[in-house]
């Protein structure tokens, strides 16, 4: 009686230890990422300080980088917001917040070029890319519906497991479209940093604080793939542990 006895405080402090670590690192990603994010912030608003040479704007920028990669059919338009650049596969449009499409700036520059690398990977049908386009749709769905599963599930971890593991499944989706992101963004920035070295808008100096601006940009998305890796691992710690 007193070994078993043992044995399940023994499990019971294994557990609460798991459980703890997994707090433990949540937390340590969630502030990586706000501080990974409030320099981000910083840097662009220093960046967006420092105008390029020839006075031309995001939108500028954006439309001659298309032109000169032989992109013809992508539309340069302005959108509401801050840090809400993004290019649309769908409709074939590069989309740049106003402080970005109205400025002439190494931040704004920097942006454009990157969104543009988008369009360049779409227009090269860069592979990356198009796994990431597939996932889309299941991950909007998964991404619905996901929490609530996860919520239902540990509250009903001891008596309806499975619903749970297919919470697990449904985050799981969403970690791998993380990962997949990153070579996507990485990718557009080099193609960005190729391009504007390679033009007369950047020199020595607006070249390094352009590349200063994407890498920040960069690892927002590496401190979000790990984060949604921790917590994945936690859920699956509640899961194992359900006993």
């Amino acid at each position: 009686m007193n070994t078993t006895f043992g044995i399940l405080l023994q499990e019971q402090a294994s557990g609460n230890s798991s459980m703890l670590g997994a707090w433990i690192i949540g937390i340590v990603f969630a502030v990586l990422g706000m501080v990974a994010s409030g320099i981000l912030k910083s840097k662009f608003k220093k960046y967006s300080q420092i105008p390029v040479r020839g006075g031309l704007t995001g939108k500028d920028i954006a439309e001659r980088m298309l032109r000169e990669n032989g992109i013809t059919d992508v539309q340069v338009i302005s959108v509401g917001g801050q840090l809400t650049d993004h290019y649309n596969p769908a409709n074939k449009t590069v989309n740049l917040s106003e402080s970005v499409y109205n400025t002439n700036s190494i931040a704004a520059a920097a942006i454009a070029a990157h969104e543009c690398g988008h369009a360049v990977q779409h227009a090269t049908a860069y592979s990356w890319l198009q796994f990431r386009s597939k996932m889309v749709p299941v991950v909007s769905v998964a991404s619905q519906w996901v929490m609530w599963v996860i919520l239902a599930g540990i509250f009903l971890v001891n008596t309806f497991p499975g619903l749970l593991l297919g919470g697990i499944i449904l985050f799981g989706l969403t970690t791998v479209f993380s990962f997949v992101t990153l070579p996507v963004e990485f990718d557009a920035s080099r193609r960005a940093i190729v391009w504007l070295q390679g033009s007369s808008v950047g020199g020595t100096m607006e070249m390094g604080k352009a590349k200063d601006a994407l890498r920040w940009a960069a690892l927002t998305y590496v401190v979000a793939a790990l984060g949604s890796l921790a917590t994945l691992l936690y859920y699956i710690m509640i899961y194992m542990n359900r006993r």
